[in-house]
Order: structure tokens, then sequence, then C-alpha cells
């Protein structure tokens, strides 16, 4: 079967690989791909801000199965399009996706349906703003109501730099119309969490859990970003949690969908805060984590396809996936500057040395190839993924890998997975 992923990132590198190893997968594309995805797809010049031009790529392919990375063309209805055309793909519509392109339609949906979330108020003015401050201790988090790239949520240590957030999100000098309405929620204490589920519509399956490490700099410290290293063990979520995550919250939010006429397909990312009042949903995103796809995918030993298909044909089922009991673990390399300016263009010495290391796989974010030459192209740069028995080991066989690449002003967290560790 011919497969078609759409998008460019480390995210669409990892579920390139993937399929890769499926033996019903004769051909795959994507678009538009970058250096690394290169060698193992056919990638194909498109826009994914422009739904013509990604029915143009389709209509070229004829895809057996569409893969979506990226949440901007969910959000711009390039399932419903797609599906219209007969193509089977795997992914929300538009209105279902709203989960994710809309923070205000998602708090007061989880408000509708009982799903634990954090206290909140949705401001279209600064005058709405500073009357709703009072109702706040600080420090709180301030949200974009629309798609930010990962960079439309700041915690904010004081009520004035709360003020100060929200009146720059809403004037549309920070984030453009991202920010034309702004969330405050109260900042919940606790342990992250990644929890994915594959849904058809009405039943949900899980994938093991993941933890993101959203802030910048070591520690948690500096801005959020998309996110500088994730990783998954056997551990972070036990059998009973897990269960407890699915019937009070994937499976609430999946029937609820449906309930109200926007039926749900794909995956749904339900980022959590392990709270002591018990797990809140801090936000949900309609398509694969990026960089929690690449520890994930590395564990998964089943075949991805069929497990996609079963959710594009409405039957998903517990035996979908098969995972390793290995942890796995993936640390970012960014662009000097990111997450704010950055110069692309920088040569990138020792990828092979990196990725014969064994367990390893370094996975390209943004690369490209000129004359067998990798240069980087954007922000976030590598994920330069490892898994073995232990977290220990994997920890340490990816900084071994790191340390085997460089490239002019490249930073990375040197604390991926520490927390686990001291635990």
């Amino acid at each position: 079967m011919k497969v078609l992923v759409i998008g460019g990132g480390g995210r669409e590198h990892a579920l390139v690989w993937k399929l890769r190893q499926s033996p019903r997968v004769t051909r795959i594309y994507c678009a538009p791909g970058n250096g690394g995805i290169a060698q193992e797809a056919e990638c194909l010049a498109a826009d994914v801000k422009n739904i013509a031009s990604l029915v143009a790529v389709a209509e070229q392919v004829q895809p057996d199965l569409t893969i979506i990375g990226p949440e901007l063309p969910l959000t711009l209805g390039v399932v419903d399009v797609f599906q219209r055309r007969g193509w089977p793909t795997f992914g929300p519509t538009s209105a279902a996706a709203r989960l994710e392109s809309s923070k205000s339609f998602a708090k007061e949906f989880m408000q509708r349906h009982r799903i634990p979330t954090a206290h909140y108020a949705i401001c279209k003015s600064v005058d709405e703003v500073r009357a709703a401050l009072p109702h706040f201790h600080a420090p709180l988090v301030v949200k974009a109501d629309g798609l930010a790239a990962g960079k439309g949520v700041v915690i904010a240590n004081t009520k004035e730099e709360a003020a100060s957030v929200a009146s720059e999100m809403l004037s549309g000098r920070m984030l453009g119309e991202a920010g034309t309405l702004v969330v405050l929620e109260e900042c919940l204490q606790g342990d992250e969490l990644s929890f994915l589920v594959f849904s058809d519509g009405e039943r949900v399956v899980p994938l093991v859990a993941a933890q993101d490490h959203k802030r910048v700099g070591n520690g948690d410290t500096g801005p959020n970003t998309g996110g500088m290293g994730a990783y998954s063990t056997q551990t972070i979520v036990d059998d009973k949690m897990r269960d407890w995550l699915v019937h009070h919250i994937a499976q609430p939010v999946v029937a609820g969908m449906k309930a109200e006429g926007a039926e749900y397909k794909g995956v749904l990312y339900c980022g959590l805060m392990m709270t002591a009042r018990g797990p809140m949903v801090l936000e949900f995103n309609c398509r694969f984590g990026d960089p929690e796809t690449q520890p994930i995918l590395m564990r998964l030993e089943s075949d991805l396809v069929d497990a996609l298909e079963a959710s594009v044909d409405g039957r998903v089922s517990e035996g979908a996936f098969r995972w390793s009991p290995d942890a796995s673990v993936c640390v970012v390399i960014a662009s000097g500057g990111y997450p704010g300016t950055f110069e692309a263009g920088k040569k990138i010495a020792g990828l092979e040395q990196a990725g014969a290391l064994e367990g390893v796989k370094v996975f390209h974010a943004a690369t490209s190839n000129r004359d067998d030459v990798y240069f980087t192209s954007g922000g976030r740069v590598l994920g330069v993924t490892a898994r073995a028995e232990d977290l220990q080991s994997t920890v340490r066989h990816a900084y071994e890998a790191v340390s085997k690449i460089g490239f002019e002003g490249m930073h990375y967290r040197k604390d991926i997975a520490a927390k686990a560790l001291e635990k």
C-alpha cells in the first residue's frame, strides 16, 4: 500500500521510520518532509497551510492511507476534504479538532462533560482580564485561545505580569490572531503527563505514556517551547491509573464529541497534570505530540499501519498495540536563540556517528540536505532518541549520541528524564 505523511518535522520522521517497518507498506510519501525524511521516504513539495496544495499532492500519489502530522491542516479541514474525495485519512475533522484549535472551546467542553481541569476564565478584553484576576492566586497561567506552535502559554509569577502578557496577546502584537481571546487559568502543581489514545469515534485504546519537557532551560527554566525532550517508561503510569485516565478523561471526551455532533477519530493527546487533587487536563492536542511521538514509537513493536487503519475504519480494539518494556528517551537539539530569533543554514556534523550507536535513532525535525551535507532549517533541529532496558542506560546512550553532533549555536537540555531518575 501507498502511505502519505503530511508534515515535515521530527514527529513526521518518526512516523515515516515506523511505517517503513510495516511489510504492508510498499511506498511512503512525505509532504513536505525534510532532509532526514528524504532518506526514508519520497518527499514532495507542499504547503501545509494550504489545503489545495495538499490535495494536489494526494491527487498525484493516490494514497491508500494518509496521516496528518501538524495541527494547522487539521484545523483548516484537510481531513474533511480528503474524506469527501474518498482518501482514507487518519485524523479528526476540523470540528473535532477544535479541542486543540480553541482553548476556550476545550475548557467549556470539559466543563460541560465534567472532565477534570483547572479553574479558568475566558477573556476577550483587558477589562475582562482585570475583572477576572481577583479570582486567581499567583502564579497563574495565560493562554492564547488559538494555535501558537506551543508558544501560546505563559506562566505569570504575578497578577501584574499576567495582565501585561494578556494585554500583549489581546493586542495581536505577541501572537497575531491566536491571542485575540485569552484564557486565564490557575497554575496547577504536580508532574506533567502526555497520555495519548487512538479513537475510532466511539472507542479508545491507549498508547504508552510519555513525559514532555516544555521549558527551554535545565531545571524547567526559561520560556515554553514546542518541547525540548521526552521520555517513556513502563512506570510512568501503572495499569490502574491508565484505566482511570481512559474511563474518566479520554473516553468521556470521545463520547462528548460524538454527542455534540463532531465524531472524533484519530489520535487524542491528553496533556495532564498529576496533582494532589488527581489528574487534571492542561490541554488537548488532536495529533501526535512532538517530541513525545519519537520515544513512544521507539517502544512500539506491532504494526503501526494496522492500528491507524483500525481507527479510520471504526474498529479500534485493545489488540491494536504491542509494546516493548524498554525505556526510551528523546533529546531535542535546537538552534541558537530558539525559541526566540535564530539563524538557519548551519552545517551539521556527526550525524552518522551518532546514528551508528546501538539503540539510537536520530530523527530530523528541521534539516535540509545539499550534496550529502545536512544544514539546520528551523528552531528544533534534531530529536536524538534512544531505547534500552532501563531509563538510566537509555539516557546515557541518548546523551552519548548528542555528544557526537555539532553545529554552530546548538543547544539542548542536559536534564531530560533527570527527575525520573531521582525517584
